[in-house]
């Protein structure tokens, strides 16, 4: 089972943080900061699977990738695989770049309700149920085309109402 999914940048704020079993806020921000600590301190050359040990728990793992000034990262148990997840962290990114172009920082921090629904298209209850990057970006965009028919919708309604009032 998939723990958790992070986005961090180089100076470790969080860009995105779903976990998928109940943590307090306390306890993600800790499980962040020290993810980014041991993170910051890999060098290029070494795997980009860790252990989760005394950071994570005894059957914890993790995996990243640094985009640019973004890391990536999926904690999981022993029951999933390192490349599959490694691979998922490839899809998501993949999908990014179809709905933003460039990816950068910037997309990310005013586009959190996009990330969120991409990685709900793809992870729910923290398994893994599609990693076609053409069916998640179908389903990102009827959904982004009714949030856009609602929004319009109520805008009109409210119109209308100040109107007839």
């Amino acid at each position: 089972m998939i723990k958790a999914m992070l986005v961090i940048n180089n100076q470790g704020k969080s860009r995105l943080a779903k976990f998928y079993n109940y943590t307090p806020v306390e306890q993600q921000q800790q499980l962040i900061r020290s993810i980014y600590s041991v993170l910051c301190l890999q060098p290029e050359n070494v795997s980009n699977f860790i252990e989760g040990g005394l950071l994570l728990g005894p059957d914890s793992r993790l995996v990243y990738k640094l985009f640019a000034t973004l890391y990536f990262v999926f904690v999981f148990d022993n029951s999933e695989n390192e490349l599959a997840m490694f691979d998922l962290i490839q899809v998501y990114v993949e999908i990014l770049e179809k709905c933003f172009s460039n990816v950068c920082e910037l997309d990310i921090v005013l586009n959190y309700g996009k990330m969120h629904t991409i990685l709900d298209e793809m992870i729910v209850g923290g398994q893994v149920v599609e990693t076609n990057s053409d069916i998640v970006m179908k389903a990102v965009e009827e959904i982004s085309k009714l949030e856009t028919t609602t929004a319009a919708a109520k805008l009109l309604s409210k119109s209308t109402s100040l109107l007839w009032g």
